[in-house]
């Protein structure tokens, strides 16, 4: 009868543990708290040593310039305008810093936004699957925000642009390596 009652509480659990990333609300503004911080600490001594491979990985829409070719650009849609400038922002292990090469990307997207008045974004905060979830979601919501005040300090308005966070919901990778790790401590901006 304890037998069938812990199994009962152990699926009980896990399905409680199951959530999806659609259920994590459009505006994570509520940051971390206290149990978020207490687990920050766990993620940051789990890994220490990778904090020095702080943006590992590139994409082929770095060498793009920032303004394009005006011929070529007249035929591409706004998101693959957006593409070809670059999308995404990488981060180093535990860190919402940017980088040099971050900002060059976040500079062309900026001019990008301010030569489209019309168009929205929603900036996506990411993180790799070491950490808590509370803790990756609280990370995630730092990139996003990051990325998003490097853009309105550029000129871009700030209600055009929206930030969510995914923490490690959404790998670009899938897999347990550094490699992988790398590629999935981002901030990602899509069009509305």
């Amino acid at each position: 009868m304890i037998q069938r009652l812990l199994t009962l509480f152990a699926a009980a659990a896990l399905l409680a543990a199951c959530e999806t990333a659609s259920e994590v609300s459009s505006d994570a503004s509520g940051g971390a708290s206290a149990s978020t911080a207490s687990s920050a600490s766990t993620a940051a001594s789990s890994d220490a040593g990778s904090s020095s491979s702080s943006s590992a990985g590139s994409s082929s829409s770095d060498s793009a310039s920032a303004s394009g070719s005006s011929a070529g650009s007249a035929s591409l849609t706004a998101e693959e305008q957006l593409t070809q400038i670059g999308t995404q922002i990488f981060f180093g292990f535990d860190s919402a810093v940017l980088s040099d090469k971050a900002q060059a990307t976040l500079d062309r997207q900026a001019a990008f936004l301010t030569s489209n008045p019309a168009l929205r974004i929603t900036i996506e905060g990411h993180c790799d699957e070491r950490g808590t979830r509370e803790y990756n979601l609280a990370l995630g919501e730092r990139r996003a925000s990051a990325s998003r005040d490097y853009l309105v300090a550029k000129g871009v308005d700030s209600a055009r642009i929206r930030t969510v966070s995914y923490g490690k919901e959404r790998p670009a990778v899938v897999g347990s390596n550094a490699a992988a790790w790398a590629k999935n401590r981002r901030s990602e901006t899509v069009l509305n």
